[in-house]
């Protein structure tokens, strides 16, 4: 498979289990304490956005590649994994999985971001007016 299309994968099904979490966590989850319920909710957030984010690095890599977004991509999916993961882990399962998890996913979805930033810092016109990124 594609990375291209690996990424738009993860992104979907990122997207889709986003907006079932949420639902559980605004139905399902009255019961716990109000600052657990605000990580959950801060989880799936940021799963929805990076989700979409991932798709649109896939987007752009479809147009034009570039190693930088290829940096974008893996920085949100791993993100999407660890941060989100997580905190879904601790709170849903009980696990006590190691905190710095969650530190790590926050780095990785800034690595994506950087990455993307980068590819846009090194964007530049062909003689046809073409939109390319490096």
């Amino acid at each position: 498979m594609r990375v291209i299309n690996l990424m738009i994968s993860i992104g979907a099904i990122g997207g889709f289990s986003a907006v079932a979490l949420g639902a559980y966590g605004a139905h399902g989850l009255s019961g716990m304490p109000a600052p657990l319920q605000q990580a959950y909710q801060s989880a799936v957030q940021y799963q929805f956005y990076h989700s979409l984010a991932l798709v649109l690095v896939a987007l752009l890599m479809h147009w034009r590649g570039s190693r930088l977004l290829v940096v974008a991509g893996l920085g949100f999916a791993v993100g999407l994994f660890l941060f989100c993961g997580s905190i879904y882990l601790r709170l849903l399962l009980g696990l006590d999985i190691p905190r710095l998890l969650t530190p790590a996913g926050g780095i990785a979805f800034m690595l994506g971001w950087a990455g993307l930033l980068g590819a846009a810092w090194r964007h530049r016109e062909s003689k046809e007016g073409e939109c390319r990124f490096s």
